[in-house]
């Protein structure tokens, strides 16, 4: 699976450990930045992020920054773009199985590694849930979008 990941100053701590992992399970990982620990504008990563995503060049995006909240924000203002945090393992999956998540948003300073990698796993293992009940929540979704 083609991976596009960022993070702000706050995530770039732990995003190299991340990038790394996700390579070691056979995925192809696109570093947007940040690339050192210089201050960053989080909503800037998430352009970047959503971007390869929505042009179809990744097929999921991962953000990291200090809570996963504000790359989530920012994120979702995106069309077409469905992006949670998930600091547990079962929302990490079940994002993707119910919501169809294409961005997973997690927080260095609330995750170390070890969690994080869990969480990774969790995210790019599940595929979307062919229930019709899921299937059309996530279609009223994309109508929302267009509505904008």
């Amino acid at each position: 699976m083609r991976i596009v990941v960022g993070s702000d100053h706050a995530g770039f701590p732990l995003k190299a450990a991340v990038v790394d992992h996700i390579k070691s399970r056979g995925h192809e990982v696109t570093d947007v930045g940040s690339h050192d620990d210089t201050p960053v504008d989080f909503p800037e990563i998430a352009k970047a992020v959503t971007g390869s995503v929505t042009d179809g060049s990744a097929e999921r995006g991962l953000l990291v920054c200090g809570t996963g909240v504000g790359a989530s924000i920012a994120a979702n203002k995106v069309r077409g773009i469905r992006a949670a945090v998930g600091h547990d393992v079962h929302s990490a999956h079940q994002c993707v199985e119910h919501d169809d998540v294409n961005v997973l948003c997690i927080g260095a300073q609330i995750v170390g590694p070890w969690l994080a990698f869990d969480l990774i796993d969790a995210y790019l293992g599940a595929e979307f849930s062919t229930d019709e009940d899921f299937r059309r929540r996530v279609a009223m979704l994309h109508d929302m979008d267009n509505e904008r």
